[in-house]
């Protein structure tokens, strides 16, 4: 039977030759029993309904079923010569066929033969896939301790390197240390010796004529003896190179390190698992020892520098008084305390009216930019804002580092968090009393210190980090998709005082300043 023949006399409810073909008006053909029990589960259903199963036409009333003749023949014909004969084909589903023994014999050493083909090849490439992974494990294994061989003998290097240099600090100080100990000594006997004479000149009567002469020589000859020879060092530490060296050595080893990343083709590469402040990079890949945190890259210069480096840039600050919010009381140009009671300030275009903030009155477009700020009391955000930022926005979006034309450093009393566009980023660092920002407007970064006897901390830098690829963390991703658009405006100082107590103080820098141009 031919397949589009069998199609044509197939019921497309019981998939079977029709037994009593009936037609119903709209052309489509059904046994008379299917249709019937199909129509009548409708009509139990909640929404009763006479269809065709196929062209879902409905039906009203129920039509009469007519016994479609031609295909009743043409079935009982076909039936009948289907099992009078042998396709010689596997049974097709659905359709009742006679298959005769020697056809179903041949068909089951076919499906058998095939089978046996397919486990044949299956072996083969099992085998094959065996040695693949075995050969990936060898070799990964033989590249792994040859790697770790070869990080052995670096490190081997640099642990010598640092016996080296500690030894090198050490004899220095051993020998500086003494000589300057001996000097020293000596000038302590001899201010002691002095301060005798001196003494014992002031106990002579004045009548004793022949005593006071023989103190007053006494007192002459101590004052002209020879001076210690100078300090063979004078005054200069060789061993404080060794800062630098070092650093100039683990300078190199970075870039060494991220040359070579490169070069294994690694860039999408991104350890998990490194840290709350971390975007996702080796930490070499920002050429940082000491911190492993990657978003401070410890390369920039002011990171390798005491406070004294920062003092070249500082940023005398002035609070802006029509910039304040009533519930911000300032002392003088320096000092903001949050108050219960507002504050009766005139009107102004440029006051926050919804968040507790103020801005300075200086503007930063270019260069670079430090300040200090000191934490008083309470929690306080310390950050920019773009100089066109509307001081009316409302709280949820105001305050600063909630959106995208400021950042912040917040202390929330627990720990510091970096705010930017509305993501955070928490801090784990102890709390520091002075906090330190480095403004590099070129660069487009901005930096946050902990400030301590002179020592700097980073605490955390905003920066675009494009050299980090792969999956970072939001607060990085924001960072780099809209960090620098910030730096498009002028900036401003900003400050929030988020809690009823808190007070800051913005550092005085111009002593300190002039310290520092004095030593140099």
């Amino acid at each position: 039977m031919s397949q589009k023949l069998e199609e044509k006399l197939v019921c497309s409810i019981c998939l079977e030759l029709f037994k009593v073909p009936v037609t119903l008006p709209c052309g489509h053909n059904f046994c008379r029993d299917c249709i019937s029990d199909h129509w009548a589960k409708k009509r139990q259903e909640p929404e009763p309904s006479i269809t065709c199963p196929e062209c879902r036409r409905a039906f009203e009333p129920c039509p009469e079923l007519e016994k479609n003749r031609g295909h009743g023949q043409r079935g009982s014909v076909d039936r009948t010569e289907g099992e009078a004969e042998c396709p010689g084909l596997p049974l097709a589903l659905g359709v009742k066929l006679s298959v005769c023994p020697s056809c179903l014999q041949a068909q089951q050493a076919k499906f058998l033969s095939d089978a046996e083909n397919e486990l044949e090849e299956l072996a083969v490439t099992i085998t094959q896939a065996k040695k693949m992974v075995e050969l990936i494990k060898g070799a990964a294994t033989k590249e792994r301790e040859r790697v770790e061989k070869l990080f052995a003998e670096a490190s081997g290097v640099l642990a010598a390197f640092q016996k080296e240099v500690l030894g090198f600090i050490e004899d220095g100080e051993r020998s500086m240390l003494g000589e300057a100990e001996a000097d020293l000594r000596w000038k302590e006997q001899r201010r002691a010796k002095l301060a005798q004479c001196k003494q014992s000149l002031e106990n002579v009567p004045s009548t004793d004529t022949i005593y006071f002469l023989q103190e007053f020589q006494a007192l002459k000859a101590a004052m002209e003896e020879n001076l210690s020879p100078p300090l063979s060092f004078q005054k200069e530490l060789n061993f404080t190179k060794c800062t630098q060296a070092v650093g100039a050595m683990k300078d190199v080893l970075s870039t060494a390190c991220k040359n070579q990343w490169n070069h294994l083709g690694c860039d999408s590469w991104v350890p998990s698992g490194a840290g709350d402040n971390a975007p996702g990079a080796p930490w070499w890949w920002f050429g940082s020892f000491a911190d492993a945190n990657p978003s401070v890259p410890s390369n920039n210069a002011a990171c390798l520098e005491s406070r004294d480096y920062f003092l070249k840039f500082a940023f005398i600050i002035d609070l802006d008084s029509d910039t304040a919010d009533k519930f911000i009381q300032l002392f003088g140009t320096k000092g903001a305390k949050r108050v219960l009671c507002p504050i009766p300030y005139p009107e102004s275009h440029t006051r926050f009216i919804n968040c507790e903030q103020v801005l300075g009155l200086n503007l930063m477009n270019r260069g670079n930019y430090y300040w200090e700020v000191e934490l008083i009391d309470g929690w306080v955000s310390i950050g920019v804002i773009a100089e066109d930022f509307d001081p009316r926005e409302a709280y949820s979006h105001g305050r600063l580092g909630r959106n995208d034309s400021s950042c912040c450093l917040q202390w929330n009393g627990q720990n510091y968090v970096a705010w930017f566009g509305g993501f955070e980023c928490p801090i784990q660092q102890p709390f520091f009393h002075t906090i330190g920002v480095f403004l590099e407007y070129s660069e487009k970064a901005l930096t946050f210190y902990g400030v301590k006897d002179s020592k700097m901390t980073c605490l955390k830098q905003l920066k675009v980090s494009p050299s980090a690829k792969g999956k970072l963390d939001p607060f990085q991703n924001k960072i780099n998709r809209q960090f620098a658009s910030l730096f498009s405006c002028k900036l401003k100082p900003a400050f929030f005082l988020e809690s009823v107590d808190a007070h800051l103080q913005i550092g005085p820098l111009k002593k300190d300043c002039v310290s520092v141009l004095k030593r140099r």
